[in-house]
């Protein structure tokens, strides 16, 4: 039975005066039907500049999360009735003039967006009563209220409609009637919000779902996708006018101008970045996300405290929508970005590619909070030492007598992101439909495939932390055409000798023995340490950073013993190096390499897996490798590209000092 709510007090003492809106009361009875019952009684009513538009009104400041602000320009409301009894009330009215994810969706310049705004429009408002309950009664209303909108807006405002969005806020909804409706989910706002005259990260980020009412609305539009010339743009596009400003300001890093400090050197980096970035221009389109790009690798560069979207958008783009449009740089703006990365790989090779190079794998975690950041899980975080909430990323680095750097990565994506209840999580981060769980060693030997099959990087090594060092699948697949050098754990099983294998004898009790087993025992790597008839020899291992590098070093020829492994005859030797600090602290290491190869070249192998620690210190402490604030896979993806790239241009200062001092790199 109804309540009978006054209108006196729904709506404030409002009074309708159209003989037609006199309602004595609003029937607030649960309705609780389906969807087909009740289809044929719904009637939709444009209320635009009648009586029952103050009625529209009030419902939406009442029951609406967002409440109702006087809309300026054009715009629809519409009333849906069910036998006389508001049910829902729904509002259209111009689009956004920017929107990251639409804009790049759309592939329209600044130019067709200024002409061609007005033919879309945007859903600011979908009420439904809360006392009403139709399943499928959300979407229904979308479909009908469309149907109406196409009649309505170009005989009222002379325009006819092509496109459609709304904004969804995901911590509230799903958007599930939207995308029962056909409407195409794009990506998500950028989460900033105007205060001042800037612009400030507040996390809020709304889901953003467009809906074509003309199959050709592009061409409509005038959008072909075919663009100016770059070059063309470069001349006359406002945002490259930015690079400029960019440059000259005198806001690079410490280390960077530490790095620097030989004369000339100083005053050339506002030129020597601008040609180095340069080289990455044919990655876009357009000219505006050639901006971003000087204007994200300028901040990784500088010595803001926080770099993120926010601080480098804020102090390189003149612009207040400058963090939201770099946040979509980052995330949803098109690249080429295999280009990119090929442009980077030949840039890096041509400097520090050697033959006697090493291939370098590691990883490197970083720390986050929350659950909804790419790949993040409770897991074992070695930039803390411990298991934590956290991302981690696989990387392939290289190392020779020219210097080091970053050659690719990948993020690691925890075994539990690829079931059912991960698949809204898997769809918001962007992550790839075809991506399978792999393993951290799988992971690496794709990246060490592909670097391969590139050719750009020679190198006789492939060095490794103990993750991979005991992966007997990983040190397998590795080509005939490298040598390995993998650190191995100090509890590591071994035999010293060549140990043979055969079936036990039979003891009268239980089932025969079948499996063969070895005749002698292992021992861990440790109790060789330890063992007083192997004497410690004393090596010089290369240049540090802090001069001369000496320890006390063990090697020998072992066969290693896999735990998995119950047989294996023949077994070929490697060769065990155990190296002791200065400090007394012991590392473990096994290699593949040669039985005839000096212990001279061991040494030296030895300490070139760690420079790959060198460019995580770099980029982290310098470069703001761990400060991104994104949780899409494609932005975290970027973002370690653009710190590997700046981190190259620190090679190209190092080597303009190498070129005036004549001194060694590392």
């Amino acid at each position: 039975m109804a309540t009978g709510i006054p209108l006196s007090l729904k709506l404030k003492g409002f009074v309708i005066m159209e003989p037609r809106n006199v309602i004595p009361s609003i029937d607030d009875t649960p309705l609780v039907e389906e969807i087909f019952k009740i289809k044929s009684a719904l009637r939709i009513e444009l209320v635009n500049r009648t009586g029952l538009e103050a009625l529209w009104n009030q419902l939406v400041k009442l029951y609406h999360y967002l409440g109702y602000n006087k809309t300026i320009g054009a715009r629809v409301k519409y009333l849906v009735w069910f036998n006389e009894r508001p049910i829902a009330a729904i509002s259209y009215n111009q689009a956004s003039y920017r929107v990251g994810v639409r804009d790049t969706f759309i592939d329209w310049n600044d130019e067709e967006r200024k002409k061609y705004l007005p033919h879309v429009l945007n859903n600011n408002r979908l009420l439904i009563l809360p006392w009403v309950h139709v399943k499928n009664l959300a979407s229904h209303l979308i479909a009908l209220s469309i149907k109406h909108l196409k009649h309505d807006w170009p005989l009222l405002y002379g325009v006819e409609p092509y496109l459609l969005e709304t904004f969804v806020d995901q911590d509230k909804y799903k958007g599930t009637c939207y995308r029962a409706a056909n409407w195409h989910y794009v990506g998500e706002t950028s989460g900033f919000g105007k205060v001042g005259i800037t612009y400030q990260y507040h996390g809020n980020k709304k889901g953003v779902y467009l809906y074509p009412l003309k199959k050709n609305y592009k061409q409509l539009m005038g959008c072909t996708g075919r663009h100016k010339p770059l070059r063309v743009l470069k001349k006359s596009n406002k945002y490259l006018e930015m690079v400029s400003m960019q440059l000259q300001k005198n806001t690079w890093h410490e280390g960077i101008l530490e790095e620097a400090k030989v004369p000339d050197i100083i005053d050339k980096l506002p030129e020597m970045f601008n040609n180095y970035i340069n080289r990455f221009a044919d990655c876009f389109k357009r000219a505006e996300p050639i901006a971003n790009l000087y204007a994200y690798t300028r901040g990784l560069l500088s010595n803001l405290e926080r770099k993120s979207v926010g601080p480098i958008a804020l102090e390189f783009i003149d612009n207040p929508r400058g963090p939201r449009n770099l946040q979509n740089f980052m995330k949803n703006a098109q690249w080429d970005e295999e280009k990119a990365i090929k442009i980077y790989q030949e840039g890096l090779s041509e400097r520090i590619s050697d033959d006697e190079g090493m291939l370098t794998v590691d990883e490197s975690g970083f720390v986050k909070k929350g659950k909804h950041s790419v790949g993040v899980a409770r897991q074992y975080c070695g930039s803390v030492g411990k298991v934590e909430n956290s991302q981690v990323g696989v990387f392939v680095g290289y190392s020779g007598h020219k210097g080091y750097g970053l050659i690719s990565t990948q993020l690691f994506m925890p075994e539990k992101w690829f079931g059912e209840d991960y698949t809204q999580r898997r769809q918001d981060c962007a992550v790839p439909d075809e991506l399978t769980f792999r393993t951290k060693p799988q992971i690496a030997l794709d990246l060490i495939r592909k670097i391969e099959e590139s050719e750009l990087f020679k190198a006789k090594w492939i060095g490794m932390d103990c993750l991979y060092g005991n992966s007997k699948e990983f040190l397998d697949a590795i080509s005939d055409k490298y040598w390995y050098f993998a650190d191995i754990h100090n509890n590591t099983q071994v035999w010293r000798t060549q140990p043979t294998f055969k079936v036990p004898e039979y003891k009268g009790r239980g089932p025969r023995p079948t499996i063969m087993a070895a005749t002698t025992p292992t021992e861990h790597v440790s109790k060789i340490a330890g063992d007083e008839t192997i004497p410690w020899v004393k090596m010089y291992l290369g240049e540090g950073s802090k001069g001369p590098i000496h320890s006390d070093i063990k090697c020998l020829q072992i066969y290693r013993a896999f735990a998995k492994e119950t047989c294996e005859v023949p077994r070929k030797s490697c060769w065990l190096f155990i190296r002791r600090s200065e400090e007394g602290v012991i590392r473990y290491s096994i290699s593949n390499a040669p039985v005839d190869i000096p212990t001279s070249e061991l040494c030296k192998a030895s300490l070139m897996r760690w420079p790959i620690e060198q460019c995580f210190n770099e980029a982290k402490d310098e470069l703001g490798m761990d400060h991104y604030e994104f949780r899409s896979w494609t932005a975290w993806h970027r973002h370690m590209l653009l710190v590997s790239i700046a981190s190259s241009f620190l090679l190209e200062i190092r080597l303009q000092v190498i070129d005036k001092k004549k001194v060694c790199l590392w």
